[in-house]
């Protein structure tokens, strides 16, 4: 060992010298005589000494760290907590060290393959007990045993007195671990070192434990931290502080759990003030997840408890076109009716209405949960009685100018059976995927469902069953010759986009039958065919006019004369009743004739036109012809057929001709030429 400061006195032939004491022999010789504060003196005035140097001696620095663990480890074991935690942090003692006193703080934080740097003269006294509570127990028994009866355990004073010192050592740990995170902070240290995550982690239980949630909260915001999210878990959750594992769960990403803790909370199991609405913090988180399993597992869940919010979930609006999953959809739809029966009814309705689903059974089921609830709310007999009420009428003022569709939507009542009735009859009318026979058969059941029945008879194809139906039970003769014109649509698409367009009933999303992809039109678009089914839906609703009783020759007139283009007098005449008078049907046949004599004479002059346009061909075609000559194929003597043998057409006709000549008479060979005007030679 060297001593700077040592003097050597040669004598003769020996040689002596006065060696100063060093810093470590004065600490250790003042220690082993408990002179504690004399140590601590000396240790304060060589750090006061070695900071007001220019530059500092490392060997000094580590005497110093030295003496003040030796002093720390001193009073920790004399159970002199506050006085232990400050030296020890002035000898920069490795928080693991001072946190392994302290089991049920440490957890599982350190693993056996660990190690920990000490000087061998602190490592040699520091305490041998394996927690603080058995050293606080040591130093109780060594100062009042066997003073104190029946034991120093079992004594109220020692006991107090044990729980004290306990308290005592926790926030004598708090406060180094404490200085630990500020001295890391004020150093600048971002590189990770082993006693990080023991130094956050252990501070975080403490504050858990002492309910110190302002400073629990502020700890675990300070980024970066070094919590050990699975050894604070069970603390916090012991503790009540649901907060703070939600914002480390969050810091995480780990959803899964997140979502655990909230669904607890929102049952009820667990209660943090500091969550004020935990259905909301779910709803927000799964609204902006891209898990989509994830989304589906818990808005399920939520469904059960919060339909509305649940379905928020489930019903997401879509952005950008996405490819369609029937089986996908019907397999959530069941789950959810599982789960809620109304809130399937509402999915069924995104997924037909908002996701555009082209699935036929989809289509299906949602007319018939369309029918289903207008039946339950024709189980109310009010609402039976006031719907039979508004078809009578309407049938005693049959002259009006709206139709039965219309009248209802706007002089009926606003409930909840008028807006059933009022989607199934926009669902019948604007898809054309459910299944209309099973409609069909239970609209028949209830004969007050005419306009329904008439609009699923049109998809069958059913014409005169459905103008019968509009005429005759429903008394609406506007929408039955507007079921003519459109080819088979009972509710013209204005007129449903009309009552769609009703704040108030809320039907925004059911006008999709105008213009979306489950709406298939009833007419061709090829307007001869189009032509001829309007023709044959106006011959039968002439004759459903001229079937009634109370036919009116004023109503059947205006319609024969507004649908003159497409109706056939030789059709129309059979049918007038002999006692109408010439006059009502004078302008239907003036304007018939009319047309007849136009058409016949427009046809005369095409023709004329077509026969001059064809002798103007043949025409020009003639000389094209004449140049060009012909060829004649005939077969030659041996030759079965003749095939591949030209002929001279001209040269054969000539021989013909002399052939047949009689005998003695001279014929003149008229040659081919091509000249116009070419005389024969003779």
């Amino acid at each position: 060992m060297m001593f700077p400061k040592s003097n050597v006195l040669l004598l003769g032939s020996s040689v002596q010298s006065l060696v100063p004491s060093t810093l470590i022999s004065q600490a250790d010789s003042l220690l082993d005589s408990h002179r504690i504060e004399e140590a601590v003196d000396l240790a304060d005035q060589q750090r006061k000494k070695l900071q007001g140097n220019v530059t500092v001696d490392e060997d000094e620095a580590e005497e110093l760290r030295y003496v003040y663990q030796r002093i720390g480890f001193q009073c920790f074991t004399e159970t002199l907590f506050e006085d232990a935690g400050k030296n020890l942090f002035n000898g920069d003692l490795d928080p693991r060290v001072l946190v392994s006193y302290f089991p049920e703080l440490r957890g599982s934080l350190f693993n056996p393959s660990d190690t920990i740097d000490l000087y061998a003269g602190v490592a040699e006294r520091m305490p041998s007990e394996a927690s603080v509570d058995q050293i606080i127990v040591a130093n109780i028994v060594r100062n009042y045993s066997p003073y104190l009866k029946p034991n120093t355990q079992t004594a109220p004073p020692t006991a107090e007195l044990r729980r004290i010192l306990g308290m005592s050592s926790v926030d004598m740990l708090e406060v180094f671990l404490r200085k630990c995170r500020t001295r890391r902070i004020v150093e600048g240290k971002r590189k990770a070192d082993a006693s990080y995550p023991v130094v956050d982690t252990v501070l975080a239980k403490i504050y858990a434990q002492a309910e110190t949630t302002k400073e629990l909260y502020s700890l675990i915001q300070e980024t970066p931290h070094f919590i050990v999210l699975a050894e604070i878990a069970p603390v916090l959750k012991q503790t009540g502080q649901y907060n703070a594992l939600c914002m480390l769960y969050k810091q995480a990403g780990d959803d899964e759990k997140l979502l655990e803790l909230w669904a607890r909370l929102i049952e009820g199991e667990w209660t943090d003030d500091d969550i004020p609405d935990p259905t909301q913090d779910m709803l927000s988180l799964l609204i902006n997840s891209r898990n989509r399993t994830l989304t589906q597992k818990w808005g399920l869940w939520l469904t059960r408890r919060d339909p509305e919010r649940g379905m928020k979930l489930l019903m997401p609006r879509e952005t950008g076109k996405r490819p369609q999953r029937p089986e996908e959809d019907i397999s959530l739809l069941e789950q959810i009716r599982e789960a809620n029966p109304i809130a399937g009814a509402q999915f069924l309705e995104y997924l037909v209405l908002q996701k555009r689903s082209l699935s036929r059974d989809l289509h299906t089921q949602l007319a018939t949960v369309c029918l289903d609830q207008v039946f339950a709310a024709l189980e109310d007999k009010d609402i039976s009685k006031l719907w039979r009420a508004k078809a009578s009428s309407y049938a005693k003022h049959s002259a009006t100018t709206t139709t039965f569709f219309s009248y209802f939507a706007s002089t009926t009542p606003d409930s909840p059976s008028k807006l059933s009735r009022l989607k199934t009859i926009l669902f019948l009318h604007g898809s054309s995927l459910y299944d209309a026979e099973l409609i069909r058969e239970r609209l028949a059941q209830q004969p007050i469902l005419c306009l329904e029945l008439a609009i699923v008879d049109g998809k069958l194809g059913n014409h005169r069953a459905a103008l019968s139906t509009l005429v005759n039970d429903l008394h609406d003769d506007l929408s039955a010759e507007a079921y003519c014109a459109l080819g088979g649509d009972v509710v013209p698409d204005k007129v449903a986009q009309a009552i769609c367009a009703d704040a108030t009933l809320g039907l925004g999303l059911w006008t999709f039958g105008a213009t979306g992809k489950g709406r298939q039109k009833t007419m061709d678009t090829n307007n001869d065919v189009a032509t001829s089914k309007k023709q044959e839906l106006l011959k039968i609703l002439l004759e459903l006019y001229m079937s009634k009783e109370s036919a009116s020759a004023e109503h059947v007139a205006h319609l024969v004369n507004s649908q003159a283009m497409n109706l056939d007098v030789v059709d129309v005449i059979p049918m007038v009743p002999p006692q109408w008078p010439l006059k009502v049907m004078s302008s239907f046949l003036a304007r018939s004739f009319r047309r007849t004599v136009h058409a016949r004479q427009e046809g005369r002059i095409v023709k004329a036109l077509s026969v001059g346009q064809n002798l103007d061909v043949k025409d020009r075609s003639w000389l094209i012809l004449r140049e060009e000559g012909m060829v004649v194929e005939e077969a030659l003597d041996g030759d079965g057929d003749g095939a591949g043998v030209d002929f001279d057409e001209k040269g054969g006709i000539i021989e013909k001709v002399i052939a047949s000549s009689p005998a003695g008479q001279e014929k003149t060979v008229i040659p081919w030429t091509s000249e116009l005007d070419a005389e024969p030679t003779i």
